[in-house]
């Protein structure tokens, strides 16, 4: 994770939801022009969505914690317990789809990311509330399972 300190605890879970919009609109319009003008790789924003993935799971760990400042190594550890469920999750899926993602396209994959951002700013807006979908945390381990696939497949290109 990039180091920003303890920052982001100030950020609602709807502003870093925003974060990874933008990221995941860049690679979208990336993908749909075929040119860039930033010298930013597509990679390092797949990277931030997870990131900010995990930021934002640990924002809803840490939704009743009034504190502005964490200790590194809480945040160390925190991030390393919502990296290894994001991995679980992923082995898990992985077995009952058999790997199907490696038969997609990585422009599917931006907008499964795209699609999971819309379903939690939607959940968000109705307060946290849901009829029959999964909560924001299951969307958020999707994302960054997403962003690793795309990571991959970019990586064998």
């Amino acid at each position: 994770m990039k180091d920003y300190g303890t920052a982001w605890r100030i950020l609602r879970t709807s502003s870093i939801t925003d974060q990874i919009f933008i990221k995941a609109q860049r690679i979208r319009n990336i993908e749909d022009k075929g040119t860039q003008k930033i010298n930013e790789d597509v990679r390092s924003e797949y990277i931030g969505i997870i990131n900010y993935s995990i930021i934002g799971l640990i924002q809803l760990e840490l939704k009743n914690d009034t504190r502005m400042e964490l200790p590194a190594d809480e945040v160390s550890k925190l991030y390393d317990l919502h990296c290894n469920e994001a991995r679980s999750l992923m082995e898990n899926k992985n077995h009952d789809y058999g790997e199907a993602w490696r038969d997609m396209r990585v422009s599917s994959l931006t907008d499964l990311i795209l699609m999971k951002l819309l379903r939690i700013k939607q959940i968000e807006d109705n307060k946290g509330e849901t009829l029959i979908s999964e909560g924001v945390d299951a969307n958020f381990h999707d994302m960054i399972n997403y962003a690793i696939f795309a990571l991959i497949k970019l990586s064998e290109e």
